[in-house]
């Protein structure tokens, strides 16, 4: 194939892309929101036929007072124009405003609708594309790409009406300007298409450098996060890091600014030129009818009418071209959010369901690296967790016992061999029932800005009353759920030892955790956060609990209290434990110790305490020293 055909392909091949990304993001986006929004559509359409017919009045009413001027001179004909053009002018004006005014509210609705589906989006995306760059580039894509990019689905709707009302206003001025002076059509459309260009070339480079925006502006979302958050209140003043973080926020705001400006640089002398375009166009349609008035082809009064006709052809044609590539811009920004909402998920998710058994989990010589690193964590991992059993897993740090936990929840896929549960690959089961098994603690568990009931409950409350409910007494059912619920909340505060502190405060329960919302908040300790991240799984009640360091924040006091409850705590489940304190592990039945992603020894406290030269054994030994030594 030649260089001029390739160039063709090329070509029709963008073409095609715009035209099905529009059609994508209409697709889309306008089902959704024509359910949800149908007065919005009402009122673009009232907003078209307004500014459909807005232009005639003086294209048609003018003419009239300045034939009168100049003829006979009718001072109430001359008035009677005046006032209708000022009437007319100021009701249309009147019903534009109303419309703009309502279609600002609608978009503010958009906004708020379309952010809580992505938001969704997010919450539901496989655990593994949280941490994974390519993914979280993708989202500050989308979000970026549907607000002020695109402007949201107002923004990408407008275009598409200004063009309706354009191509409406043109079949009335093509008409008077075709039976008086058809050649200004040809000068205006030469400046039109020649001004597409430019502008075409323009939104290119903006597009261009929005692409290339994404990382930096997460990180300075990530900065600006960090700088205000209150949660790091004390390291950045007792580490004097508040110049560090401003300096890092200036240094990547600098990246961003300078990213404009060079944007800026690309576009100027396009700017320009279409400056320059505007001011050809208004001279040649000042001179050519300038030059028919005087050779007595038109009269003064048709001179004055296609003057502003010529401005109204000039601006719909104009309005065409550029809504048509602001759409396609717009298009591209929002497609963006598009291709994050249908983001391809990394993990299999079955559709069998789990049986309501005594469940035994396996895993059978698994391997692990996480994505994009070639360092293995895991190596040939063989384990079995039988029904009830309580499993300690310790190890030095970065040994991989806090992997296991993620692979065993499903938030990554093993890179190779298998885990079971009930003889069956996790992979095969439907993804929210597996995910109902576990009740997790994990090293970095958060607490919300809710209430404390709120942070135990996380919804369950409405799981709770579906359970309840009986020939079809929903109201009652939910008051009775509602007293379940408040009843296991109080259990479950009792048994971590958080009830002393909740009978304290004047709201009990219903206190909000953090000030960022509520001034009567209050700040946990770490203890008291460690407490409530605990009474949250044992609120859950689901079969298998996992304590990832979980009491790495309490006092000795507490920690015993924890222990001494443990069997209490946990009984009839599977527990999983995670610590480096070892004396805990003696509350379990048996002891996983990892070393290099493998299973180094296995066995109860007991056993392995006697194995010469252990790892368990001198790790029990060198902790012990500073108790006993």
């Amino acid at each position: 194939m030649d260089k001029s055909k390739m160039s063709m392909s090329k070509k029709k091949t963008g073409k095609t892309n715009k035209k099905s990304k529009i059609m994508e993001i209409y697709k889309y986006f306008l089902p959704s929101a024509f359910q949800k929004f149908k007065g919005y559509f009402f009122v673009r359409l009232g907003l078209l036929v307004v500014n459909s017919i807005k232009p005639f009045v003086q294209i048609l009413a003018l003419p009239i007072v300045v034939d009168e001027l100049l003829t006979t001179q009718n001072i109430a004909k001359i008035m009677h124009c005046i006032l209708f053009i000022i009437a007319a002018d100021f009701v249309l004006s009147v019903l534009s405003g109303f419309f703009g005014n309502m279609i600002e509210r609608y978009t503010t609705k958009f906004d708020n609708y379309y952010k809580t589906v992505m938001s969704k989006r997010i919450m539901e995306l496989d655990f593994q594309l949280t941490e994974d760059k390519q993914a979280l580039d993708q989202i500050e894509l989308a979000r970026t790409g549907m607000s002020w990019y695109s402007r949201g689905l107002n923004g990408m709707v407008e275009p598409l009406f200004n063009m309706v009302s354009s191509i409406i206003t043109l079949v009335g001025v093509v008409a008077i300007i075709v039976s008086s002076a058809p050649w200004l059509l040809v000068l205006i459309m030469a400046i039109l298409i020649v001004t597409g260009k430019v502008n075409s070339k323009h939104n290119e480079i903006e597009q261009k450098f929005f692409a290339g925006l994404a990382k930096e502006n997460r990180i300075c979302g990530y900065m600006g996060w960090h700088l205000t958050d209150f949660k790091y209140g004390k390291d950045i003043r007792l580490y004097a890091a508040k110049d560090m973080m401003v300096s890092k926020w200036n240094y990547h705001q600098d990246i961003i600014i300078e990213n404009w400006r060079q944007m800026g640089i690309k576009q100027l002398p396009l700017s320009l030129f279409m400056g320059l375009l505007d001011v050809v166009r208004d001279f040649g349609t000042y001179f050519y009818l300038g030059v028919l008035a005087i050779l007595g082809k038109i009269s003064i009064a048709t001179a004055t009418q296609l003057f502003t006709a010529a401005g109204t052809f000039y601006n719909c044609m104009r309005s065409l071209v550029i809504n048509y590539q602001e759409l396609c811009k717009r298009a591209n920004y929002a497609y963006e959010y598009v291709k994050f909402m249908d983001y391809p998920a990394v993990m299999k998710k079955g559709s069998k369901h789990i049986e309501d058994v005594e469940h035994c989990f396996e895993l059978k010589d698994v391997h692990f690296s996480y994505p994009g690193s070639e360092v293995p964590v895991l190596r040939g991992v063989n384990l079995k967790l039988h029904p009830g059993e309580h499993l300690a897993v310790v190890g030095l740090n970065g040994a991989g016992k806090t992997t296991l936990i993620k692979l065993l929840c499903r938030l990554y896929e093993p890179t190779s061999g298998e885990i079971l549960l009930d003889g069956v690959n996790i992979a095969e089961y439907d993804y929210d029932e597996y995910m109902e098994l576990f009740a997790p603690v994990f090293q970095d568990f958060k607490l919300f800005a809710f209430s404390m009931a709120d942070n135990l409950v996380l919804g369950r409350e409405e799981d709770a009353r579906v359970k309840v409910v009986e020939n079809g007494e929903a109201v009652a059912a939910k008051k009775l759920a509602t007293k379940l619920s408040e009843v296991k909340v109080e259990e479950v505060i009792r048994k971590v030892g958080l009830s002393d502190k909740i009978d304290s405060l004047p709201k009990g329960v219903e206190t909000v955790v953090y000030k960022h919302f509520d001034e009567e908040g209050i700040e946990p300790s770490g203890g008291e956060e460690q407490k409530l991240a605990i009474a949250r799984a044992l609120y859950k009640d689901a079969p298998v609990v996992i304590l990832d360091e979980p009491t790495a924040a309490l006092d000795p006091m507490a920690e015993y209290e924890i222990y001494r409850q443990f069997e209490d705590l946990v009984k009839g489940k599977i527990a999983i434990y995670i610590s480096h304190r070892l004396s805990s592990c003696q509350f379990c039945d048996r002891i996983a110790v990892f070393s290099d992603g493998i299973v180094k020894e296995y066995g109860t406290h007991e056993e392995l305490i006697k194995v010469e030269d252990g790892l368990y054994a001198e790790m029990f030994g060198a902790q012990a020293k500073y108790y006993y030594g």
